[in-house]
């Protein structure tokens, strides 16, 4: 059974960071590409960043580029989300997905496949 457990939320001001944690069992992580969404309240859920197995190839949606960065350590079964100059707009459920479909469309709409956590909040104050 593959479980994907996040952790790392919390509630911070605009401007200040936040590094959210991802790991995965039931499946061989480095074969595994893996990426982050999120949903805010009344809004769709929407891709953030993805990466391929190696951690050689990173997507971002467009709003989180130069922001946001995607990582992982194969060694540790943990996918990493650092995010910096947060703003009130990324406010919502982060949820880490494995073996994720469509890695290169992330910044699209549509279905994504893979395995998915419940994921963690982040609220960013004005």
């Amino acid at each position: 059974q593959v479980q994907v457990e996040e952790s790392g939320g919390g509630l911070v001001q605009a401007g200040e960071s936040l590094q959210l944690s991802c790991t995965v069992s039931g499946l061989t992580f480095d074969d595994t590409t893996m990426g982050w969404f999120r949903q805010a309240p009344g809004k769709e859920r929407e891709g953030v960043a993805c990466v391929d197995s190696s951690g050689t190839m990173a997507y971002y949606r467009d709003s989180v580029k130069g922001r946001f960065t995607i990582s992982r350590d194969n060694g540790k079964d943990t996918l990493y989300l650092q995010m910096n100059a947060l703003e009130p707009d990324d406010t919502g459920i982060y949820i880490c997905v494995a073996q994720l479909s469509r890695c290169p469309r992330i910044n699209s709409n549509g279905y994504f496949d893979g395995y998915w956590g419940r994921g963690t909040q982040v609220e960013v104050s004005s």
